[in-house]
This record gives structure tokens, C-alpha cells and sequence, in this order.
């Protein structure tokens, strides 16, 4: 559950300074949030879960 609430913040936080650099519009932004909450409640979302747990699993396992 951190990962994802975390990832979430870290996307919205991406999101704000695109639209703020006027590299996004705001219907880029819409549609790109509409796609999350329809791919959320596909089949395909425990597989997207899952390859974002593994991802970050790695990266917190990288010592610098």
C-alpha cells in the first residue's frame, strides 16, 4: 500500500510541474487519468501491480 500511495504522489507531483512547464495540457493530463482508472479495473491490473511491487522491490534493494 506505501508503494502505491507513494507512486501516486510521485506521478502527481510529475503531472503538476509538466502543466506548470506547460509541457502537458490539461486534456493530455485528463485522458492519461482516465486510462489509469479504466486500466485499474481491467484484468490486467494485479499484472501492472505486480510488475510495479517487483520494480520497486528492486530499486529499494540497490545499495548506492
Amino acid at each position: 500500500m506505501a508503494i502505491s500511495i507513494s507512486l501516486v504522489l510521485l506521478l502527481l507531483i510529475l503531472a503538476v510541474i509538466y502543466l506548470r512547464n506547460g509541457g502537458l495540457k490539461i486534456s493530455h493530463a485528463l485522458v492519461c487519468g482516465m486510462l489509469g482508472f479504466f486500466l485499474a479495473g481491467t484484468s490486467m491490473a494485479p499484472t501492472i501491480q505486480n510488475g510495479l511491487t517487483a520494480t520497486a522491490d528492486v530499486v529499494s534493494s540497490l545499495k548506492p
